[in-house]
């Protein structure tokens, strides 16, 4: 199943000046970014600080941002985790707050990689799984090779690779969607099926004419690129604050 094509945004989680998730700010950043072109909202991922959000403030967060988009794009969750049955637990959780997706990156040095998964799509219940490649946080990450066997309906890729990106596209049949905002001119003319970034939060619109192939486009993320890829969701948040007023607070900071 193909969950969506184009530009979807990595959502950061808005806090309030006392570190408190604020759902609904949040929420009418995901409603605006999606009147900016945005195709899908991913919640509660690497970017949303996912690893600082208690279970309530996630399910909070994706039944606020469902609220405030409607049908009108997917609203995926982050739900991957280090032990199968928290991934499994956080992947129900979500479905039951409105999720229409869930992307879970594996344990570090897993073994089992179709076990993992299997209790992943187990626990959303039909709806559709993205494998999480993103070696930094769940080294090794995961193969190419291995994509093809996993019960799921694709993939986010993270790593920023162009050679795996091109071993992707031509070898996998799933939906490939890249995480790194440096290969948007390439993966969108290759043939990838969309993308998935934390720099959509700030320039939606530059992301969406790169990944259709504008060169000039892609240049001209450069700054924001680099930017994000050093500072993580704080140099988001940053950039946000300075554009648009928001609360630049961090857990992660």
């Amino acid at each position: 199943m193909e969950l969506f094509t184009g530009v979807g945004v990595a959502l950061v989680t808005l806090l309030d000046a006392d570190r408190r998730v604020d759902a609904p700010s949040t929420a009418d950043l995901a409603s605006e970014l999606v009147g900016r072109g945005m195709r899908s909202v991913l919640v509660c991922g690497t970017t949303g600080e996912a690893a600082t959000l208690a279970d309530e403030e996630r399910v909070a967060l994706i039944g606020s941002v469902r609220a405030a988009v409607g049908g009108s794009v997917p609203v995926i969750a982050g739900t991957g985790a280090a032990a199968v049955d928290r991934a499994a637990a956080l992947t129900a959780a979500a479905v039951g707050a409105g999720a229409d997706a869930v992307l879970a990156w594996p344990p570090p040095g897993s073994e089992d990689l179709a076990g993992y998964f299997g209790a992943v799509a187990a626990a959303a219940g039909g709806l559709p799984v993205l494998a999480y490649h993103i070696p930094w946080l769940s080294a090794p990450g995961i193969p190419v090779s291995a994509l093809g066997g996993l019960p799921v309906a694709g993939q986010k890729d993270s790593s920023g690779d162009p050679n795996r990106l091109l071993d992707e596209v031509a070898h996998y049949p799933g939906a490939t969607y890249i995480g790194s905002s440096a290969l948007l001119a390439l993966a969108g003319p290759v043939g990838a099926t969309g993308a998935i970034l934390a720099a959509a939060n700030v320039e939606p619109e530059l992301c969406c004419r790169a990944f259709a192939g504008d060169a000039a486009a892609q240049r001209e993320l450069t700054d924001t690129h680099l930017a994000v890829l050093d500072g993580g969701p704080p140099a988001v948040k940053r950039i946000l604050a300075q554009r648009h007023n928001t609360v630049a607070l961090s857990r992660t900071a």
